[in-house]
């Protein structure tokens, strides 16, 4: 299969079983996870019968995945994950963005080239309408990634943690980004 999407520095691909390992290792790092579901550990079981489905999906509104593995363009290593997956299955209206990537890759600004890079295909040649992402309130960094990919701050929620984790009590935050206002910053 084809690259989903390449940009200076990455290539997204789609997921295939012969990633487990590294998703194993990503959603094992503590620190990842943080924010996900406090830190606990993700079994092999569970990235096999849960986790690999989902990232496999295929949305028939694009008949194509809506979950990237990301990997270095130059040294090919696997930094992570992007979702930019439609909130309806037969409709790209409204997208979901968001991005899981290993410690190695923060900070180097690979969550925001990966964001913009899939914010301008999907207004470009997906036709989506609106991207909207969201994150614990506490989250600075992934917010941050939000803003300077494009998105504005919309609502503060509470969203339903089955177990609270550091930080839930803050609630969450959503932001958007539409296509009108994508073409009117260009």
């Amino acid at each position: 299969m084809a690259n989903f999407l390449e940009s200076d520095r990455l290539v997204l691909r789609a997921f295939t079983a012969a990633d487990t390992d590294r998703l194993l290792a990503l959603d094992n790092d503590h620190q990842v996870m943080r924010f996900i579901n406090g830190g606990r550990p993700t079994s092999r079981q569970t990235i096999q019968t849960r986790t690999l489905p989902r990232l496999l999906h295929v949305y028939p509104c694009w008949q194509t995945h809506g979950y990237w593995a990301a990997q270095e363009r130059t040294a090919g290593s696997f930094l992570g994950w992007f979702e930019f997956r439609p909130l309806a299955e037969h409709s790209a209206a409204v997208v979901e963005l968001g991005y899981r990537l290993n410690r190695a890759a923060w900070g180097r600004g690979y969550a925001t080239e990966g964001s913009r890079a899939l914010i301008r295909k999907g207004f470009t040649d997906l036709k989506v309408g609106r991207v909207t992402a969201n994150t614990m309130a506490v989250n600075t960094r992934s917010r941050r990634v939000m803003e300077k990919s494009g998105l504005s701050f919309v609502r503060n929620f509470t969203g339903d943690w089955p177990e609270a984790i550091e930080g839930s009590a803050y609630g969450e935050v959503e932001y958007e980004l539409t296509r009108t206002e994508w073409e009117q910053s260009r």
